[in-house]
């Protein structure tokens, strides 16, 4: 995301904005000088006030919220830690998946060896759960909507390398990922929440880039 490049902001009110990030930019600062660039250091620049509600990849494009309040952020982020928040990604997934929907469950911890790696660990791993559902496919790739119930780092990407449907130009995940990917085809797609001063309920899409 070039520096001169406005944030793409598609909902804003006295308490929080809801922007589109790109693929491949930070949700939050990083260590060093040369990774403060972000979404939320952007929306600080920009609002003179600004917390990250929650996190995505940086490879992952889409939805994501920022509070300009600690009192709007705490509210927020409570909506999030009860699973007061109707979350969908859509992912393009190597290989045809025969079935129509499915559930999985595989609880998670990271590979420290290989952090920020992630994996399934049955007697260590936190619980993580996905809900999905086939939007369409073909002889080479899948096209689905995806339904976290937890929220674990890279809890996607590791739920459906599981079954064996890794997502297209994922380097952690995709054994057959190569630099001709331009991207990782994971988009957060629509938030659903109530607001949290008003109590009205709001809906968010931004349309998949891919």
């Amino acid at each position: 995301m070039p520096a001169n490049e406005m944030l793409n902001i598609l909902y804003e009110d006295e308490w929080f904005a809801v922007i589109n990030k790109p693929a491949n930019f930070l949700s939050v600062p990083g260590r060093g000088v040369e990774k403060q660039d972000s979404i939320t250091h952007r929306a600080f620049t920009l609002f003179g006030e600004a917390h990250a509600v929650h996190r995505l990849d940086y490879a992952t494009s889409g939805l994501i919220i920022v509070a300009k309040t600690l009192e709007c952020h705490k509210r927020l982020s409570e909506h999030f830690r009860e699973r007061r928040v109707q979350k969908e990604y859509r992912a393009v997934l190597r290989g045809p998946v025969l079935a129509q929907e499915g559930t999985i469950s595989k609880p998670l911890i990271c590979d420290w060896p290989n952090r920020p790696r992630q994996m399934v660990h049955r007697e260590w791993g936190k619980t993580a759960t996905t809900h999905w559902k086939l939007i369409n496919r073909d002889r080479r790739n899948s096209r689905v909507a995806l339904f976290p119930i937890t929220g674990r780092s890279h809890q996607l990407r590791v739920h459906m390398q599981s079954m064996n449907h890794p997502i297209l130009g994922d380097e952690f995940y995709d054994d057959m990922c190569s630099k001709a990917d331009e991207r990782l085809h994971l988009h957060a797609y629509r938030l659903e929440f109530s607001h949290p001063f008003t109590t009205a309920w709001l809906k968010f899409i931004a349309v998949c880039p891919f």
